[in-house]
Order: structure tokens, then C-alpha cells, then sequence
């Protein structure tokens, strides 16, 4: 198979499009999740969630949180390992819980196995329950396991919990809902859609195939890496980048494809940017999350957006959703490269877009 040779403007624009950050907007949030293929859920709302961020930064201020609660209540999208995914995807993970039942998924550990096992009578008594008064939340399962999950960390003897993480690898168990931010677990069954099963090569497959179409680009072997991978294997078609080394794989369906730009603020979990070292490679963009450094140390802010403008990254937003207040308070634009007048104007009407979407003021720095 031939090599495609692309250039690093290439190679964004493939990552830029792909992502649905380009200027042609989705129209809807299915339509967008299908392409993504997920949406990470994670708790810090400095400005708003994350699911809802990523989906803003897409569809713009018509997106109203109230459809994500609608699809999942409509079973559209699934909740699945602290990810939101299309329920037609669905097939291809649950070739990927069969791998973990047989004890052949990537990161199984015969440790592990062994818990599993040893408390199998547990695993029985949280099935009964749910299958008897499902959906329940975490705390009204029993507890029921004759060896602790052991852990030098928080997860130390937190046995329901983690058994309904490993029930859920194994396809058993679901989130079926949640009660604020309380996860109501159900039996997997009331939960997923009916799907053909699929061998583990087609499941796997499935999932590279899908991973490089919402990637656009990626390489092939990567670190091992927790719940969604960052390569993806032999799908797509090979490529290099000029001034990158190794080999890549890309969606061979971007080749050629026009590419118009647009200004965009970006997640610190957006999928565009979450792979720091590709980040640095394609976009050479210098970021990290600094939530969790003291303030003195940081250099951009507590959870500062990137800015996207056409295929390149050019700063970051330092920005805080303070609601009690009523206002988008930025504290900082930090331009990377020095804007010109009409990316300076663009970036504005997001962060303008973005406040109107949040229904806050919008205070700017002097």
C-alpha cells in the first residue's frame, strides 16, 4: 500500500475536520456524538461540563444541555465507562466485554480474574438485586464479597464499586440512568440496545475504524491507555508527516477535502487536543491542564480552553463560569502568536458565543 506523504497543514486539517471543528457546524447532537464516536464525561465545570462543552464547541449556543439528557433517556446514547457513545456502536464494545469475560482484553490482569472469582457469589447477589429493583444507585447493592479489593489508593475496600466496574467490562451491568449526579446502575440487558454479536478481530477492528474516522489521523501502536485507546491499529491508510517522525494511519475518506476554518474554544478533554504528543506533533502546541497545579505555578490558568483558529492552535482562554455571580469572567487571552485583527475578532465573538450559550455576563480583561 502506498505511503501518503503529508504536510504538517495536512495533517491538521484532516485532525481539524474530522473533529467537527472546521466551519461547516453539525447540525445536532446525534449526529455529532456518531462522528465523535464520544463524548468523556468528567466532573470539573470551571465553565460548564465537559460533555456539554465539547458539545457547544461544535453546535454553537442552540445546544441546550436538555438534549443530552433526552438522549440517553431515549437510549440514543449509551453511557459506557465514563463516556457518552452512539447505542450503534454498541456492538463492537460488547465484542470487547466477551474478550474480558474470556480474560483476553488488553490491560486484563490474572489478578484481577482471581478477585473476581473469589467473590463470584457477590457478583450473583448484585445481579438479583438489580434484576428484582433496578435502576439503584451504588450504596443499596449489597456487599457481599469475601475478599476486599485491596488498593494503596481511594479505591481500597471499595468492593461494590469496583465489582460493578469489572461487571461492566464483562457487559453484565450499566449505568441506566443517574439522579443528579449519582450513577443508577441497571442490569446491562434493560439497558443496551439488541445487537448481533460480532467475533473479537471484528470488534476490534470496528473500533479502530471508528476511532481514525472521529480522529481523522492517528498513529498505529501507542501507550496502553484506560478506556479509549489513542491508536489505532492497521485501519485506514498509512502515512508520514513531513518534519514528524514515525508513521501514521489517516481516514483515506479526508484526502483532498477542502478545509475552511473558523475560531473555536476547546475543552482540555476535547478529543482534538487530549493526545498531548500528538498535539505537539501536528499542532506544535505547548499545553497542559493545570487545574491541579498551586496557582503561582501556573502559566495559562486553572482551566484554560486552547484556541483553535483555522488548523492551528494559537493561545489559551483563562476563563471562570462564576455563577453565583452571573458572569463569564476571563482572566486572560493568551496569545501564543500575536493575533491578527480578524482572529482577535473571531476568538471575541466565541468567548461572546460562549457566555450568551452559558446566559452569563461576560467581563473581559482591562
Amino acid at each position: 500500500m502506498t505511503v501518503h506523504e503529508l504536510s504538517r497543514v495536512d495533517a491538521r486539517r484532516i485532525a481539524v475536520r474530522a473533529q467537527l471543528l472546521a466551519a461547516h457546524r453539525p447540525t445536532s447532537l446525534l449526529e455529532t456524538v456518531r462522528r465523535l464516536t464520544l463524548l468523556q464525561i468528567d466532573p470539573t465545570a470551571a465553565i460548564a461540563p465537559n460533555v456539554d462543552l465539547v458539545a457547544w464547541s461544535r453546535l454553537g449556543s442552540s445546544y441546550s444541555p436538555t438534549e443530552l439528557v433526552t438522549a440517553l433517556e431515549d437510549r440514543s446514547l449509551i453511557e459506557l465507562r465514563a463516556m457518552i457513545r452512539p447505542a450503534e456502536d454498541m456492538a463492537a464494545h460488547q465484542a470487547e466485554m466477551a474478550d474480558f469475560r474470556n480474560g483476553v482484553a488488553q490491560g486484563w490482569r490474572r489478578s484481577v480474574a482471581n478477585w473476581i472469582a473469589a467473590n463470584d457469589a457477590c457478583r450473583r447477589d448484585i445481579l438479583k438485586r438489580l434484576e428484582a429493583e433496578g435502576p439503584l444507585p451504588s450504596r443499596e447493592l449489597p456487599d457481599t464479597c469475601v475478599v476486599p479489593w485491596s488498593s494503596s489508593g481511594w479505591t481500597n475496600n471499595r468492593n461494590v464499586t469496583q465489582m460493578l466496574e469489572m461487571m461492566v467490562r464483562r457487559g453484565e451491568v450499566a449505568v441506566g440512568g443517574r439522579s443528579g449526579r449519582e450513577r443508577l446502575w441497571d442490569l446491562a440487558s434493560r439497558v443496551y440496545p439488541d445487537t448481533p454479536a460480532i467475533g473479537s478481530a471484528e470488534g476490534r477492528r470496528m473500533r479502530d475504524e471508528r476511532r481514525l474516522q472521529a480522529l481523522g489521523i492517528a498513529r498505529a501502536k501507542g501507550p496502553e491507555c484506560p478506556v479509549e485507546p489513542l491508536d489505532v491499529g492497521e485501519a485506514g491508510e498509512p502515512a508520514v508527516v513531513d518534519g514528524v517522525k514515525g508513521e501514521w494511519r489517516f481516514d483515506p475518506a479526508q484526502l483532498g477535502q477542502p478545509f475552511e476554518g473558523r475560531a473555536a474554544l476547546i475543552s482540555p478533554f476535547d478529543r482534538l487536543i487530549h493526545d498531548r504528543k500528538r498535539t505537539m506533533d501536528l499542532f506544535e502546541f505547548d499545553y497542559q491542564l493545570e487545574m491541579y497545579k498551586p496557582a503561582a505555578k501556573r502559566r495559562w490558568g486553572y482551566f484554560a480552553l486552547p484556541i483553535l483558529y483555522g488548523d492551528r492552535l494559537v493561545g489559551k482562554l483563562d476563563a471562570t463560569a462564576d455563577r453565583k455571580a452571573g458572569v463569564l469572567r476571563v482572566q486572560a487571552i493568551h496569545q501564543d502568536v500575536e493575533f491578527a485583527k480578524r482572529t482577535a475578532a473571531e476568538v471575541r465573538r466565541e468567548i461572546e458565543d460562549l457566555a450568551r450559550w452559558l446566559d452569563l455576563d461576560l467581563t473581559l480583561p482591562h
